[in-house]
């Protein structure tokens, strides 16, 4: 029986390339593809975000990142560029003074938006599902959704936040609604465009989202208030 497994795993051996250099660049180049990979997925969510959501799930997955992993380097990037470029990011002011632990969970949240938009787009997936139930998208499927486009959001409130650091103007709060209008649109893009109420509908469930996740927020401060 070992020498039956020493046999199978020498033949995988034998299949598989050896990695080197060339197949390191490959795997880059595949990443970096605007055919297939992170370009191509960034374009096709910023332009067709319905459609291309709809054709992944149903037809093809094999031309997008995979959605978990775009969201995470979307906000590793996010999160590397306000760090590195110190730029304020204005979307959490929330002030508790006079309950310190409440304070630091959104001081870490301020400092941390790039991951704690994964948080915030399970709470938006939740309201999503409830007012888009007769749709026939499971929670899941419109995570999927929410993955690629708080995604392309993110890059475009980290290429504005550069923008801004750069030029020195204030601008960083007024142009962040056009992050937020991109959003609730591509939404309404993938439940159907071209009805009213889906708008307005996606506008509920994004602020209903960041007002849940921000009394979740408060009530793991008081959670660790009282662990203390």
């Amino acid at each position: 029986m070992n020498e039956s497994l020493m046999e199978k795993e020498s033949d995988t051996r034998a299949t598989l390339d050896r990695i080197d250099s060339t197949y390191l660049w490959n795997e880059v180049r595949s990443i970096l593809n605007f055919d297939k990979g992170l370009f191509y997925t960034i374009r096709e969510i910023l332009l067709r975000p319905g459609l291309t959501v709809k054709h992944f799930l149903h037809r093809d997955r094999s031309q997008l990142v995979r959605p978990l992993v775009f969201i995470i380097l979307c906000s590793l990037v996010y999160t590397l560029c306000q760090q590195t470029f110190n730029f304020e990011d204005g979307y959490v002011g929330i002030s508790f003074e006079q309950e310190p632990f409440v304070e630091a969970v959104f001081e870490w949240i301020s400092r941390h938006y790039g991951y704690s938009n994964i948080l915030i787009s399970i709470f938006m997936g939740i309201w999503l599902r409830l007012f888009f139930s007769k749709e026939g998208f499971n929670f899941y499927e419109i995570l999927i959704l929410l993955c690629y486009v708080v995604g392309v959001g993110m890059l475009f409130f980290a290429v504005i936040g550069i923008m801004n650091s750069h030029i020195d103007l204030k601008i960083i709060d007024k142009v962040f609604f056009l992050g937020v209008i991109y959003i609730i649109w591509a939404i309404a893009n993938f439940f159907g465009q071209r009805r009213i109420m889906n708008y307005l509908k996606a506008v509920f469930a994004y602020f209903l989202a960041y007002m849940t996740f921000s009394f979740a927020a408060i009530l793991v401060g008081f959670i660790l208030k009282f662990i203390q």
